[in-house]
């Protein structure tokens, strides 16, 4: 019997394989839209997973967020800079990192911080950590060597290039699988100091922020939209002496800040430093928190592409059963011809359901792996773009999802062989 389904395949290659392939693609939709779902899920939660709390100006929420963990250019307001010598100071906190952002290199951002944030991000896999104005550490996935020179230019792409200071490549970062692997990290003293905001320029940056109070975009010296004149007034930016070594004590004269990474030493201490800066200029919010809310979009999107493939899977369904019965009427002979050599009405039936299930599971288990392979190649994609790793894989509830659909296609299956298995031999053999 199986050489006889086999051969029987065989013959029929043509129309079997644009079978397997109508149910593979239907599946492969499927599978493609779970995966990447969840991969995103779980990528972007182990990326925010680093940091505990982030503290920044009132606005929203997300942007915040998006900005400060995941590296996303876009324009803050600025909060007042004595908020980070609080956040260093309260016995509550482990450590507490600035974060200043808006220029860039050969499409990586720069991100100013401190030498605690490089410490606590990851370990340094080459090299050292900066210690001087010049100096800077890259990401693991920064295809840069160390000691090149990273010439900082405004924006992301398309801006004026900084003649004032070219920054020195002293170390590199273990992977993180997050978006600052594609960083390069920076001392902050020197991106307030290549924008007119050191302690000279501190005063005068407060002026400009009032004065854009109204306006977002223009309330960020470090963007391109808020490069305004140095002390003297004549619209360059001031020279940096790269050898200059750095002071990470904070004071009230710190220059304003889009963002501050916190460490709270306890989960008690988290909920209370939240609570503490929410309001009064400063807005402090749990990553994972804010993630929730975006997973719930998410979902949205989610359901809705499922529900196109769930529908586009029950128009092949559809569509391989009624290929399925008009090609058992055109072998109405052949079955004639079996049940006149004497082969029973079980033998008809599982002759012709076997071959109908063995396309649906080929197509099946075709559509699993282009689905897995559509999803591996778009967390690439993403990844590539991003620096956030996102895990594809399967896990035990998607064995289940299998076993469902593999029970759906035998029943399936049984239409066709219950039509083949109800034929008279004599009405067979005269159609």
């Amino acid at each position: 019997m199986t050489r006889f389904i086999l051969s029987d395949l065989r013959r029929l290659w043509a129309g079997s394989l644009v079978v397997v392939l109508l149910i593979a693609f239907a599946t492969a939709l499927g599978v493609a839209v779970t995966l990447q779902e969840r991969a995103l899920r779980l990528g972007s939660a182990r990326a925010a997973d680093r940091f505990d709390l982030v503290v920044g100006a009132p606005g929203s929420e997300t942007q915040l967020l998006l900005s400060s963990v995941f590296l996303q250019p876009s324009p803050l307001p600025l909060m007042s800079g004595d908020v980070l010598g609080k956040l260093a100071a309260d016995p509550r906190v482990s450590w507490a990192a600035p974060v200043g952002f808006g220029d860039s290199f050969s499409g990586y951002p720069i991100v100013g911080t401190s030498k605690t944030l490089v410490g606590n991000l990851s370990a340094l896999s080459e090299g050292r950590s900066f210690a001087a104005a010049g100096e800077a550490v890259i990401g693991a996935a920064v295809t840069l060597p160390l000691g090149y020179a990273v010439k900082p230019m405004h924006g992301t792409a398309g801006g004026e290039t900084h003649t004032e200071l070219a920054y020195r490549i002293t170390g590199r970062l273990a992977p993180t699988g997050t978006s600052w692997d594609r960083a390069i990290l920076v001392p902050i003293q020197a991106v307030w100091g290549l924008h007119g905001m050191d302690a000279r320029g501190h005063e005068a940056d407060e002026e400009h922020a009032e004065s854009t109070a109204g306006d977002p975009a223009a309330a960020v010296p470090h963007d391109e939209a808020a490069h305004h004149d140095d002390d003297h007034g004549n619209g360059e930016h001031a020279a940096i002496d790269p050898d200059t070594p750095l002071d990470e004590h904070w004071t009230a004269e710190t220059p304003g800040l889009p963002a501050i990474l916190v460490k709270p030493k306890t989960i008690a201490d988290a909920y209370k430093l939240r609570q503490d800066y929410r309001g009064n200029g400063t807005l402090a919010v749990f990553p994972g928190e804010v993630l929730t809310n975006l997973y719930a979009t998410l979902g949205d999107a989610k359901r809705v592409l499922s529900a196109v493939a769930v529908g586009a899977q029950i128009l092949v369904a559809a569509a391989v059963l009624m290929v399925t019965v008009m090609h058992i009427g055109q072998r109405r002979r052949q079955i004639g011809a079996l049940r006149a050599f004497g082969a029973p009405q079980s033998a008809v039936l599982v002759i012709v359901w076997l071959e109908l299930f063995i396309l649906i599971a080929l197509g099946i288990l075709s559509g699993f792996a282009i689905g897995y392979g559509a999803a591996m190649l778009l967390s690439a994609m993403f990844s590539g773009d991003s620096g956030i790793v996102l895990p594809v894989g399967f896990i035990r509830d998607d064995l289940k999802s299998v076993i469902a659909i593999v029970l759906f296609s035998a029943i399936l299956a049984l239409a066709p062989a219950l039509l083949a298995y109800r034929q008279s031999p004599a009405a067979a053999l005269r159609a």
